[in-house]
């Protein structure tokens, strides 16, 4: 099978595209024939060699941790699925996404419902599911204030739309060429760059917001964590660490079918949407890797099964 995927650590000249043997299922995996798979930040780290020890790779690997497709082989032992079911889900350990047919994590599939595009699904199991998580975490009330740092990005955009449609008032610190996504996704746009801060609380009342979730790190979650009026509602993804320093945290995540399906369901319902701003096809792969390594896409970024090449908002 087409695969686009590494043998060794390292930058992007360890990545290609490969031919690699179609995998069998094992217990508690299921195999599917990949419509649409997500690229995400944490993909290139898992390629660089920053997560070693933490995260399971077997060479050569496919890049990608999440994917929507067709059920085309049920591993031992798994109950409840069928052959040609349309799902979505985390890969299983050791395994990516970025290929023909994938293994995915049976406790981490769900059904994907008609009207959610494979586009949108294959961005549920990180971006979406970690937005999810974070908010759920952060268990603000309605009416509360959310400042969000990097709303433009994959996990900031799904973290945008959610916190609104669950009734929160969002402050979405982002790039000025990023302020129509961020308002259509029912925040206020704060430029990012000099003076922020003070934007953010010339917004907020009293100048303090009720929780913080960051996607930046650094000196901006610092400062960020300083308009926060409870540091335990600070959740970072790019810096957990620092967060912790802060009195906040990481997100922990849950990628369970429950949870999975809760996301579906409110997409399908059209409570929020998935922002999908590139697909590219498998065969240009490269392309989806790159633009997601360079650090500032918009939204999230999906690799399609060339067979979909075409499909509208496609790469050419």
């Amino acid at each position: 099978m087409h695969a686009f995927a590494f043998a060794s650590h390292g930058g992007p000249e360890v990545a290609g595209h490969l031919e690699l043997p179609v995998p069998a299922p094992g217990p508690g995996e299921l195999l599917v024939r990949m419509a649409a798979a997500g690229v995400n930040p944490a993909d290139v780290k898992v390629r660089s060699g920053q997560r070693q020890g933490a995260f399971d790779v077997r060479f050569p690997m496919a890049m990608g941790r999440e994917a929507a497709g067709a059920v085309i082989a049920v591993g031992p032992g798994v109950d409840g699925w069928t052959v040609g079911e349309e799902v979505f889900g985390a890969a299983a350990g050791g395994t990516g996404a970025l290929a023909e047919a994938v293994l995915l994590d049976a406790g981490s599939v769900a059904r994907r419902p008609d009207g959610v595009p494979p586009e949108q699904a294959a961005s549920i199991p990180v971006s979406v599911g970690t937005a999810w998580d974070a908010l759920d975490e952060l268990d603000l009330r309605a009416g509360a204030t959310l400042l969000v740092l990097g709303a433009g990005g994959g996990v900031g955009s799904a973290t945008c739309g959610i916190a609104a449609e669950r009734g929160l008032t969002v402050l979405g610190v982002a790039s000025a060429g990023k302020r129509d996504l961020v308002e259509g996704l029912g925040a206020t746009h704060v430029p990012s760059g000099e003076g922020w801060t003070g934007r953010v609380r010339s917004l907020a009342a009293d100048g303090r917001v009720d929780g913080v979730m960051d996607l930046v790190g650094g000196d901006v979650l610092r400062a960020g964590a300083a308009l926060a009026r409870d540091p335990r509602r600070i959740r970072s993804v790019a810096a957990p660490q620092i967060a912790g320093e802060l009195g906040g945290s990481g997100v922990t995540r849950r990628r369970t079918t429950a949870v999975f399906s809760a996301i579906a369901q409110a997409v399908a319902a059209g409570r929020f949407t998935p922002v999908v701003t590139l697909t590219v096809p498998l065969a240009q792969a490269e392309r989806a890797v790159a633009a997601v390594e360079d650090g500032h896409a918009t939204g999230n970024v999906v690799v399609v099964a060339d067979r979909c090449a075409g499909a509208p908002g496609s790469a050419p």
